[in-house]
């Protein structure tokens, strides 16, 4: 199986090699078992109906690169298929990227979701690296890359994140399907320190954040200010998942988002904001419009102080004998200039429904009395839910044909998300 594997990888990427300058590539229908591809600029790969990529479930197969894996900088495996340093690169059809996660999943959290990688490092008092020492390859990686395409295909059970779009301008991502097992760090759509970025008409279901926007984490990404900008999610239905996320990578900074007419089924949240008090960056000019959410546990979510477990190293000692991504993590932005400045968010039409026996809080608004949110107006907001939640440190809320239908007393204690 190994030198079939490494075969059909040859073969392929020999295929893409000579593939003519504004040349079209077909895979047809069949099964095709491989490690990572890297395409070139100035071509169409189309998956015909059918086609199925299958990942390989050997680390080796996936080569070393540089890349940026949850905002920091580091090597790590390619992804699956790779348009990296590329132009005029256009992927499409029906076929199915399966990248077969199930053995990455297990690497990380075992067999019962309570042993793996994550429970030693648990018991180690180092959750905070694990998700970075527990390489996973992705199906799709976009990296330095500008007029990229991808539309309509099928991306199943990545081991790590499905698609992450990287250091990269023009980029549009239009009905793509994406849906993930329970695997850890599974998002469906990764938007990093990129600009210029169109996500249509997609559907997606993982076990992470549904589509993400990030600009990377700690002083190397502060001082890098490689922003996320002019970005536009939208007609998009996602399902189980985390829903769509600002962070909490936004040291470089995100500004100019706009997420209109998205619906949202069975998601874990709806629309949030996550940071932590050593990521500095900002957050601003977000417009959100016309969101339709059923069984949603968070409709809105903001959260400044998100997953301490996991947003802080704590106390390490011999700094400089650790290896260098451990070394990135810890030196994190300190003090008030750590503290992300969230501003100009305006929040309009929201209708939320749920079922009766289902949990949901309808606002949690976590600003920091240091740095509050600035500037955050809510309009036409309509939302059904077990609990109201609640607000803390937001300077200027404009509330505007607010309507919250709540049942019960909001109860602090079930106000928590970590993912």
């Amino acid at each position: 199986m190994k030198n079939k594997i490494t075969e059909t990888t040859k073969k392929l990427q020999k295929m893409i090699n000579d593939a003519p300058e504004n040349g079209k590539l077909v895979l047809p229908a069949g099964r095709y078992e491989i490690g990572s591809l890297f395409l070139k600029s100035k071509l169409t790969l189309e998956l015909a109906e059918g086609c199925e990529i299958l990942g390989s479930q050997d680390l080796a197969d996936y080569p070393q690169i540089k890349s940026r894996i949850a905002g920091i900088e580091m090597t790590w495996p390619a992804a699956l298929i790779n348009i990296v340093d590329c132009s005029e690169v256009k992927i499409f059809g029906t076929g199915t990227i399966n990248g077969q996660g199930k053995i990455w999943w297990e690497k990380y959290w075992g067999t019962d979701h309570k042993s793996g990688m994550m429970a030693d490092y648990e018991k180690r008092g180092l959750r905070w690296i694990v998700d970075y020492d527990c390489q996973r390859p992705r199906n799709i990686l976009i990296q330095n890359s500008q007029n990229i395409q991808l539309e309509q295909i099928h991306s199943l059970d990545s081991g790590f994140w499905n698609v992450q779009i990287l250091y990269s301008q023009f980029i549009t991502v239009k009905k793509l399907t994406i849906k993930n097992g329970p695997g850890p760090s599974t998002d469906g759509i990764d938007i990093d320190s990129s600009q210029d970025v169109l996500i249509d008409q997609c559907h997606v279901a993982c076990n992470d954040d549904n589509i993400c926007v990030k600009s990377g984490r700690g002083q190397e990404a502060f001082l890098q200010q490689k922003t996320t900008e002019r970005v536009k999610i939208s007609n998009c239905k996602l399902g189980v998942g985390s829903g769509i996320t600002l962070g909490s990578e936004v040291s470089g900074g995100i500004r100019d988002i706009e997420i209109s007419d998205n619906e949202f089924f069975d998601t874990g949240v709806g629309f949030r904001i996550k940071s932590s008090k050593n990521r500095g960056g900002f957050i601003e000019n977000i417009r959100v419009k016309n969101l339709t959410m059923h069984n949603v546990h968070f409709a809105v979510k903001f959260d400044l102080n998100w997953f301490p477990a996991y947003s802080y190293s704590g106390d390490t000692e011999d700094v400089a004998q650790l290896p260098i991504h451990w070394q990135k993590i810890i030196d994190d932005v300190k003090g008030l200039a750590g503290l992300t400045r969230v501003k100009n968010i305006e929040i309009d039409t929201i209708n939320a429904t749920k079922d009766p026996q289902q949990f949901s809080r309808a606002l949690y608004f976590g600003g920091l009395k240091e740095q509050p949110i600035e500037n955050l107006t809510l309009k036409n907001i309509k939302i059904t839910a077990t609990e109201f939640g609640e607000i803390h440190a937001v300077k200027n809320l404009v509330l505007d044909h607010v309507v919250l239908n709540v049942e019960e007393k909001t109860d602090s204690a079930r106000g928590k998300y970590a993912r």
